[in-house]
């Protein structure tokens, strides 16, 4: 090939590359637009959700339109690489529970709850479900003992989530962590609920891991004692953070039982101080943990007083109705108004509440959470093979009866059995499955987990 073959060569290189130079950049500077459904914003990004169920986040924007509001936005750039928005326009005053008729939804499921917004979402994803998927998603099954073992349950089962302890962190590095829980995720049809107990103290699951975290975090009254509710809000920052970049979602804290014995058995879990002050730790934690991407749950309702360990035997609980609701109500009620998601019922038999079953498997129980402290959240047990429960017949039935949306299980083909079973022979009815599942799914798309074609 000649001198001038190859230059001429080049030259038409040389043109055609600047030609798609010229045409990307265009591209780039072409204003476009979407119109789309805000999911969740906050103060320096939105996530929207257009017509084809692709979700796209948008940074350093802010909008004064709500959650759930129809609009247009227009942008330069390309959507997956990170467009720059131009303007937002408002299409339509409509928020997502009013975009599609929910004619079909009961009454009885809805309400101006924390997860409002996002019960059209739900409801159109519980319809493509079958009915052991809706079962599964209401079990936050212990974690197996090996990675290979937890994708093939999953796989089959489809849990709502799993529950880590010590031991699977346990010489693990962050990047094993990680993977761990991305296979976790890569194997759910529906994002995963990925918990743990990370109160402080005397018990911390991920951080009782050098590898991960140079020390444990201190316990919520060490934490008080040193530094206040501001080191507590600081310290919750840290821990969500922590969790977060690990992959997990949920954290079974903080306790907010008043406690100020040192003979009793949750003492050294609490704050270890007076109603008030807990009703601020409650309140604090809560505030602190919003936009962080973990959802933090009150526990152990409707407080533990001075019980016995149920992790090994039942516990009975004979204060007045009426100490319980000066003493120990308060802070969850202080959680509840500062926009807790989860509250975790303990196992404790409240004999002037009901005398016939544990917290957790307690009607009445469930109902002064729900009627009396107005909270929508999701409800969740105190793990059923814990001695206090273990051994009573159809417990994950009873739960459901109860009200729980979530069950924390070990034995999950029991559960899992259990409840369909009675499905099958009535005990259970399906509506009662739906709007648990429902409601699980909804507390998923607020927390941001659920979004389709995700780009």
């Amino acid at each position: 090939m000649n001198n001038k073959c190859i230059i001429a060569i080049v030259l038409i290189v040389i043109l055609l590359g600047g030609i798609a130079f010229f045409n990307m950049n265009r591209d780039l500077k072409k204003t476009s637009s979407i119109e789309a459904t805000i999911l969740s914003k906050n103060d320096n990004s939105i996530t929207v959700i257009d017509e084809n169920d692709a979700t796209y986040t948008f940074n350093e924007i802010n909008t004064t339109f709500d959650v759930g509001s129809k609009v247009v936005i227009e942008y330069t750039g390309l959507l997956e690489e990170g467009a720059k928005v131009v303007e937002i326009k408002l299409v339509e005053a409509k928020d997502i529970k009013e975009e599609e008729p929910k004619d079909d939804i009961s009454p009885d499921w809805l309400d101006d709850g924390i997860f409002s917004d996002y019960y059209t979402l739900a409801y159109n994803k519980l319809k493509e479900m079958t009915m052991d998927e809706k079962i599964s998603q209401l079990l936050l099954v212990r974690y197996p003992e090996s990675d290979s073992e937890a994708i093939r349950i999953m796989k089959e089962y489809q849990f709502g989530g799993y529950v880590l302890f010590a031991r699977d962190f346990k010489d693990k590095t962050e990047q094993e962590v990680k993977t761990m829980l991305e296979n976790v995720q890569k194997n759910a049809k529906i994002p995963a609920l990925t918990a743990v107990d990370e109160e402080g103290g005397t018990v911390v699951r991920a951080s009782s891991n050098s590898k991960l975290r140079n020390a444990k975090f201190k316990s919520p009254s060490a934490l008080y004692k040193e530094g206040g509710l501001d080191l507590i809000k600081k310290d919750t920052i840290e821990k969500s953070e922590f969790l977060n970049n690990l992959g997990l979602n949920v954290n079974l804290a903080p306790v907010v039982d008043v406690s100020t014995s040192p003979s009793d058995y949750m003492y050294s879990r609490s704050l270890q101080e007076n109603t008030d002050t807990t009703s601020n730790f409650a309140k604090t934690v809560i505030e602190a943990s919003k936009g962080k991407g973990v959802s933090y749950t009150l526990k152990h309702f409707p407080g533990y007083g001075n019980n016995a360990d149920t992790h090994t035997s039942a516990a009975t609980d004979n204060r007045s109705y009426e100490s319980i609701l000066k003493n120990d109500i308060p802070p969850f009620e202080a959680g509840i108004d500062a926009g807790a998601e989860a509250v975790l019922v303990s196992h404790n038999t409240v004999t002037n509440i009901d005398k016939d079953n544990a917290a957790s498997l307690s009607r009445t129980i469930h109902a002064l959470l729900r009627d009396e402290l107005d909270f929508t959240g999701v409800i969740i047990t105190d793990d059923l093979d814990m001695g206090a429960v273990s051994k009573i017949e159809n417990v994950a039935v009873k739960a459901i009866q109860a009200g729980n949306d979530i069950l924390i299980t070990t034995d999950y083909k029991k559960s899992f059995d259990e409840i369909k079973k009675a499905l099958q022979d009535g005990t259970l009815d399906e509506d009662t499955i739906n709007h648990a599942a429902f409601r699980v799914i909804a507390w998923k798309y607020y927390k941001g987990m659920i979004y389709e074609n995700q780009k």
